[in-house]
């Protein structure tokens, strides 16, 4: 089998690997998740969704379900555990204009991943397969041949790729003799899921994700669909507390209620380790495959979407024949900064605040605490020079920027209202910022994986030739929140991340149809030529 033809194949079935699947699937790249284990894990794990893992599940078509299981949240609680106070909550309501989802989601793991599985097998059936384990795997510059252990015996299989989304001790990985380097935490963690009734007869108006701060010990509190979630440290060499201790300290913490059960518990072992490289040839390493990050403010699977988000775009555009393979080393390029130094940086930062070893002021505040919290705010280094950012330092909006996410603002076709985020969602689609009435030249016919779209307050004639590739932007919003000088042309990546902010000139269309071919590496490519439309008589 070509590599051509041959599935994309991604080792381990947890959020990361199916995430990364759907990606695949919602792109028509044929995909196969293999997971060792006879099932999903029962383990109690991460439990908050962000608003960005939102909208990459919505870009996949899996968020529907995702909302149907989970609880949502408008508020992370920041608190004062010896006295109650707030030291300042992030109200997500301050997002209301920039995404479609301004909220949260409390969803336990082990029940997201069923979600997830049962969205995969409706969308490509057969395409999760338990009890596969990966045993060893070759590859060359046409493709890779798997050796797979399978409960009724090894096989062989093809693959185009190999996604490594198999965890912190990721065989992949060690296939492929690539080292890891950081540290593990004297600290380890405490998860524990109690049901008890804090709503009705105890109740404590707590908010539904609180990070309660001391010296001596913080907790962090979290309303499950469910339970609540307490999570706590322990010190170094303490042993495993039994469930009478569990509920003694949960005691101690949200006072005397009428009933508590424990329904479940875990102890993490803290890391903050990456691996050397994330690619080797056809093959990659996602989520902790690649960085193992403290799961503080959700950072863990969180950051491991963002690899899921990156990845099945160039992949899809590789498989189609829209890209060279040389679009595929912009993934570890642009990730790696945001795993090490962005949200690890961010995690250790937020462990100091809850250890009182940081001040818990919270920055900006408003809409720029915000945009950092929920990662918005992620600014990928798509120029490659060096300029990226995981926070937004302004209290307000500011100017777009390239490889920033671009806010998923309304506009409207001809028969009703769409997105920016839903336009760009299969294509790079470049968005001219100019006055429909002139009738600029914007290019129907593109390179393919490129459209080009008019957005302006003036709806375009039906005389101009535009109807089919113009949206109309009552009041001029878009040009607003993009905070640019003068008319622009502003290119979007798949992934809704600003690929390139031109100034508009009427060759603009030809412009950007070279800088998108340089972009996916076919620069070589002739770019179609335009001219102006001319107004019927």
């Amino acid at each position: 089998m070509s590599a051509e033809r041959a599935p994309v194949v991604v080792v381990g079935g947890g959020p990361i690997g199916l995430i990364t699947a759907l990606g695949l699937v919602s792109y028509g790249v044929p995909v196969v998740v293999l997971e060792a284990g006879s099932g999903l894990s029962t383990d109690t794990k991460a439990g908050t969704i962000l608003t960005r893992t939102l909208e990459v599940l919505d870009r996949y078509g899996a968020l529907g379900p995702v909302l149907e299981a989970s609880l949502r949240i408008d508020e992370v609680g920041e608190l004062d555990r010896a006295t109650g106070q707030s030291t300042g909550s992030v109200l997500t309501a301050a997002l209301a204009a920039e995404t479609r989802f301004p909220f949260l989601l409390n969803i336990p793991q082990h029940e997201l991943e069923p979600v997830l599985a049962e969205v995969l097998e409706h969308r490509a059936p057969g395409t999760l397969r338990f009890q596969h384990r990966l045993a060893d795997f070759e590859q060359d510059e046409h493709g890779l041949t798997l050796r797979v252990s399978t409960s009724d015996g090894p096989i062989t299989m093809a693959a185009s790729h190999l996604l490594a989304c198999d965890g912190g001790r990721s065989t992949v990985r060690e296939r492929l003799g690539i080292e890891v380097s950081g540290h593990t935490l004297d600290q380890r963690y405490m998860l524990v899921d109690l049901v008890c009734d804090l709503d009705i007869g105890n109740p404590r108006d707590y908010p539904y994700l609180a990070y309660f701060g001391d010296r001596t010990e913080w907790m962090i509190l979290v309303r499950q669909p469910h339970c609540w979630r307490f999570l706590f440290p322990l010190a170094a060499g303490a042993p495993e507390p039994s469930t009478e201790a569990l509920r003694d300290k949960a005691h101690r913490f949200i006072g005397e209620v009428d009933e508590l059960t424990v329904r479940g518990s875990n102890i993490y072992t803290l890391h903050h380790r990456v691996a050397a490289s994330w690619q080797a040839g056809r093959a990659f390493l996602l989520g902790d495959a690649a960085h193992l990050i403290t799961p503080m403010w959700a950072l863990g699977l969180n950051t491991g979407v963002l690899d899921a988000s990156n990845l099945p775009w160039r992949l899809a555009w590789v498989h189609r024949g829209w890209a060279s393979p040389d679009l595929l080393r912009g993934y570890e390029a642009e990730q790696s900064p945001v795993a090490v130094h962005g949200s690890g940086e961010m995690a250790e930062a937020a462990r100091a605040i809850m250890d009182r070893r940081l001040d818990p002021a919270t920055g900006a505040g408003g809409w720029g605490e915000a945009m950092t919290r929920t990662l918005l705010g992620v600014r990928l280094d798509i120029d490659h020079t060096g300029d990226w950012s995981m926070a937004r330092g302004s209290s307000t909006p500011t100017p777009i920027r390239v490889g920033e996410r671009v806010p998923d603002l309304r506009v409207f076709a001809g028969r009703g209202p769409v997105t920016l985020h839903q336009l760009c969602r299969d294509s790079f689609l470049a968005v001219h910022l100019t006055d429909a009435r002139r009738r600029p030249p914007i290019a129907a016919d593109n390179p393919p994986g490129l459209r080009q779209a008019l957005i302006s307050r003036w709806d375009a004639p039906h005389d101009s030739g535009l109807r089919d590739r113009a949206y109309f932007d009552p009041g001029d919003t878009v040009r607003t929140r993009f905070g640019l000088d003068g008319d622009v042309v502003v290119l979007l990546r798949p992934d809704g991340h600003i690929a390139a902010i031109e100034p508009w000139t009427a060759n603009a269309t030809h412009t950007i149809q070279q800088r998108y071919l340089a972009l996916v590496g076919l620069a070589d490519h002739r770019p179609t030529e335009v001219t102006p439309c001319a107004a019927t008589s």
